[in-house]
């Protein structure tokens, strides 16, 4: 049986609003995913330490903040310094679509803004999953 996909849902600086995180946590686990919550206000060194220590599939970082442009990078550059070359770091928050296309150029996977549905982040996980991980992960409960 292939294991669960695990996902670690991160809140990263001083960012305090997590419903949206929660939200998007809670549909995970309903679809079959392992879901690590790291609770509010981590590091990036605090969340890429979690994603080597949990073993996840993705992190899914949640930043309303406004430091997008800086947080991803850093979650992003500390996931490769510690091996995590395999591992999809996505998200999502207010963040405009120029942005998104510059995170993404930078090797952040695809990310979703308000109105976005958990249908669509699961569908787009999964098919990550599947496409980088064939035969190893999949959705088993």
């Amino acid at each position: 049986m292939a294991r669960k996909i695990r996902v670690l849902v991160a809140k990263a600086g001083l960012d305090g609003h997590d419903r949206g995180a929660k939200v998007v946590a809670s549909a995970m686990r309903d679809a079959g995913f392992e879901v690590i919550y790291t609770g509010l206000h981590q590091t990036p060194e605090m969340i890429a330490q979690a994603a080597v220590q949990e073993d996840v599939d993705v992190v899914a970082l949640s930043i309303l903040s406004g430091a997008h442009m800086t947080l991803f990078p850093r979650v992003l550059d500390l996931m490769r310094e510690r091996g995590l070359n395999d591992v999809l770091l996505t998200g999502g928050g207010i963040i405009s679509k120029e942005d998104m296309g510059a995170l993404q150029k930078l090797g952040v996977g695809t990310l979703f803004g308000p109105g976005a549905t958990t249908g669509a982040i699961i569908d787009y996980v999964r098919g990550w999953v599947a496409e980088h991980r064939a035969g190893e992960v999949g959705t088993a409960k």
